[in-house]
């Protein structure tokens, strides 16, 4: 006799439906049961995404390149520009420049000057340098200022008495010649010459304008040495710039004619040092210095020669 199978207690009676069907239906709902609420949202993203890529992927070529092109425009436009660089202004080159030769009716550019003063004179300096032996002369001097002078522009009164000091005391100068000695004095001891510094229109009036050109002059009225301020101040072309060789040939040069050296001297060869009695200030080109005035004792040979503010520029030792 088969035995009949009968379930235990407590199992389910096992169903007789294909195994495919019932694990096709069973799955849906034991995955919703499983994952609650997500089960029905990983649908819905599944769906987004395949219609985002569908639609990138099925767009013309032209609209998918434009978001590249405008990040690039964009990019190009944030990224700093170097700053334009505009070109050097180009100015005269020096060196090619050509040097304005300055005539000598012309004061070379500089500071101001008085043209005119009141015609008297202040005592300028300290008195007390001595120089030289003085076998033959002894020259007691005073420095002085027009009135109407001021010399604030090229260190003041003290200043330029000082230059006159140094200039006559040093050994190139007229006290290499034992002959000469140098006093500074008060104006009460008895000066037997005035160094003055002077306007333009007073040096005109004591040295005259007859060649119509700055200078400077000794005139025996009063023992003068009558010194340019114009030329103190601008100096002279032929010293090409050196205004303190300039200064110290005023002061040795018109000391020069008060001590007996009435005369000028020419340039002796080309090349050399110009003599002292030379007119420098002019030039240092005899040919030239004959032309202004053929009566002078400058040979028209052209030979120049080169400044020099000394008497003797090369003392013995």
């Amino acid at each position: 006799m088969t035995p009949s199978m009968t379930p235990e207690q407590g199992d389910s009676p096992r169903s007789t439906e294909p195994q495919f069907l019932r694990l096709a239906r069973e799955t849906p709902v034991r995955f919703a049961r499983d994952f609650g609420w997500r089960a029905y949202a990983i649908p819905v993203l599944v769906v987004i995404t395949v219609w985002v890529l569908v639609d990138v992927f099925s767009a013309p070529a032209g609209e998918q390149d434009e978001p590249v092109t405008t990040a690039a425009t964009t990019s190009s436009a944030a990224a700093p520009t170097a700053p334009a660089t505009l070109p050097l202004a180009s100015g005269p080159n020096p060196v090619d420049s050509p040097v304005r030769a300055i005539p000598p009716t012309e004061l070379p550019p500089g500071g101001p000057y008085a043209e005119h003063g009141d015609g008297t004179y202040r005592v300028v300096g300290t008195p007390g340098m001595t120089a030289g032996e003085g076998t033959e002369k002894v020259i007691r001097y005073v420095v002085e200022v027009e009135n109407g002078v001021d010399t604030a522009g090229f260190g003041g009164d003290d200043a330029l008495a000082a230059m006159v000091d140094a200039t006559l005391a040093n050994p190139k100068g007229w006290t290499n010649d034992p002959r000469f000695r140098f006093e500074h004095v008060a104006p009460d001891q008895d000066p037997n010459m005035r160094i003055q510094l002077t306007s333009v229109g007073t040096t005109h009036e004591l040295c005259g304008d007859d060649l119509a050109m700055e200078t400077s002059c000794y005139t025996s009225m009063g023992d003068r040495v009558v010194i340019n301020e114009s030329r103190w101040v601008r100096g002279a072309a032929p010293f090409a710039g050196d205004l303190g060789s300039y200064r110290q040939y005023l002061i040795n040069h018109e000391v020069g004619h008060g001590l007996g050296f009435a005369a000028h001297e020419a340039c002796g060869r080309d090349g050399a040092l110009a003599p002292i009695m030379m007119q420098q200030t002019l030039s240092l080109n005899n040919s030239e210095l004959n032309s202004f005035n053929p009566r002078e004792i400058y040979p028209d040979d052209g030979a120049t020669c080169v400044y020099n503010p000394w008497p003797y520029p090369r003392p013995a030792a």
